[in-house]
């Protein structure tokens, strides 16, 4: 038999370099966690992380036009839309790192456990205590972003699998890290862990469908085959639905959105927000690189999955926010429902739609980290826990009322009132829809208008009981707002002003988006 030669794959190194000093940023934090003392480890692994990010970043953004195109052989494909997530991804995730590091000048308000693996009240956590902070959470945060990196970038499933389970796992371990409320945050690492296996199952069953069907893993390829393997559509269809499936639970869409408020509730508050801003942004970049560039060509033979559940997710979101008394809960179903009007947009099949779906990724991202920022500072006085409940809010407006102003500013953009972020992003995947997905698409749009009312009574439920509520009545007199350091301030500031920015003057980055440079995907 005849041995064939080993051809080597072309490796565009500039396109792999920005996910490799991630990295290795990861890898260096992990020699420090061994090594430094523990008084020095918290600046050095925040120090490591910020310029990890910053010099992928630079490194990304100066060599664009030199990462074009497919390396690896194909399992990594650098076009318009995978730089634009990825670029996006780095940015969100600086600001998020930079509100992770908060400290609030001592140990008593720190976000994570001393001890992941302790029993909570034991004595272990409580030399844990003694000794120092967790500070592995910035390894684990850049293992994770380079997951998301690789998620929209991915050429195959194989590689696509791969970087979901690297953004994944850090994220079970993360969620389990929360300082107070420790048996909670256990609980909900635990249903995420497990939800997440399922969800990973029926995204290598739907894989392995596939690559029976057209005898590849690589989504160009895929694409190829469909149409010319007769006898074979249910192969088809049900490894498409199965890979979908795995999409819909990373993005939280309904109904695999069971595991979101939970998880979103009893993870540390910053993780929270991390989580919140950039696997949307991974999950959604990923759904486009299958639906675009992979099975584009069978559409109607799922299309009406996709319909159903981003009609489903605007519902499901939009109703159950209204019941929610938790203000980390209310704002996981508001991230369900936003899950549901960014779907809108990808079933338009367009390339207008790809820059609008990135437009509100990006909208969605800043307001939603500056939103969990200011929840993470709002606190009990005697205990120094979170006060999550929206009824401990009460009178917030009149203690402080810059932060209360500057979260009311948020939950506009949430709700899409004019001159937001919010409100750009939610014309642009509705109109989108209504041009290019017909009846469906106006359908769906109209189904957005009264779901966003919905939120918008959430909303300003929150916003009337900071500023108009009785504090005396709930014992909101006991909540305040805890001096944050500079680096969360810089964070919180910077993601205001791009909610504000992107609501007043969306022409440039929506038209940027927007152009076929941008928006056209390599097969």
């Amino acid at each position: 038999m005849p041995v064939s030669e080993f051809v080597p794959a072309d490796v565009n190194v500039l396109a792999i370099t920005p996910v490799v000093i991630v990295l290795v940023g990861a890898l260096i934090g992990i020699v420090v966690e061994a090594f430094a003392p523990r008084s020095a480890r918290h600046g050095v692994q925040v120090a490591i992380a910020v310029v990890s990010l910053v010099s992928a970043f630079l490194v990304l953004a100066l060599s664009i036009t030199a990462v074009a195109g497919p390396t690896l052989a194909g399992a990594i494909v650098m076009d318009g839309p995978s730089i634009a997530l990825q670029l996006l991804i780095l940015v969100l995730s600086l600001v998020a790192v930079l509100i992770i590091a908060e400290r609030f000048k001592g140990r008593l308000a720190d976000a994570f456990t001393p001890s992941g693996a302790s029993v909570p009240g034991s004595a272990q956590e409580g030399l844990a205590e003694r000794l120092g902070s967790t500070t592995e959470v910035f390894p684990l945060v850049l293992f994770s972003i380079a997951g998301m990196m690789l998620f929209p970038a991915a050429g195959d499933l194989l590689t696509m699998f791969v970087a979901l389970e690297l953004l994944s796992l850090p994220l079970y371990v993360l969620t389990a890290l929360a300082r107070r409320k420790r048996l909670l945050s256990q609980e909900a690492a635990l249903k995420y862990f497990l939800l997440g296996s399922f969800a990973s199952a029926f995204f290598l069953f739907g894989a392995a469908l596939l690559f029976g069907y057209s005898g590849s893993m690589q989504f160009r390829r895929i694409s190829e085959s469909i149409g010319n393997q007769p006898g074979m559509d249910p192969l088809l269809v049900i490894g498409c639905v199965s890979v979908l499936v795995g999409l819909f639970f990373k993005m939280g869409a309904a109904p695999f959105h069971s595991w979101t408020p939970d998880v979103y509730q009893g993870a540390p508050t910053p993780i929270t927000g991390f989580m919140a801003a950039c696997t949307k942004v991974a999950a959604f970049g990923a759904m486009l690189r299958v639906l675009y560039t992979g099975i584009d060509s069978a559409r109607w033979d799922w299309m009406i999955v996709l319909w159903l559940v981003a009609g489903l997710t605007m519902v499901v979101g939009s109703v159950f926010s209204v019941t929610q008394t938790d203000i980390k809960r209310m704002l996981a179903y508001s991230s369900i429902a936003h899950a549901g009007f960014v779907l809108v947009g990808v079933v338009a099949f367009d390339v207008t739609a790809v820059g609008a779906v990135i437009f509100y990724l990006a909208a969605y991202g800043f307001s939603t980290l500056a939103a969990f920022g200011i929840v993470m500072l709002v606190r009990r006085k005697d205990t120094g826990a979170e006060a999550t409940s929206i009824a401990q809010w009460a009178g917030l407006g009149k203690r402080s009322p810059l932060v209360a102003g500057v979260f009311a500013f948020l939950l506009m953009a949430f709700a899409g009132i004019p001159l937001t972020s919010g409100f750009t992003a939610k014309f642009a995947v509705f109109s989108t829809a209504i041009a290019h997905a017909g009846i469906p698409g106006v359908i769906l749009a109209v189904l957005g208008v009264p779901c966003s009312a919905v939120t918008a009574y959430v909303y300003f439920r929150v916003v009337r009981v900071m500023f108009a509520g009785d504090p005396d009545d709930v014992g909101g007199e006991n909540v305040g707002v805890l001096t944050p350091s500079v680096s969360t301030v810089s964070a919180i500031t910077l993601s205001v002003v791009m909610t504000l920015l992107l609501g007043v003057f969306p022409g440039p980055l929506l038209g940027l988006m927007s152009s076929p440079a941008l928006s056209l995907f390599i097969r």
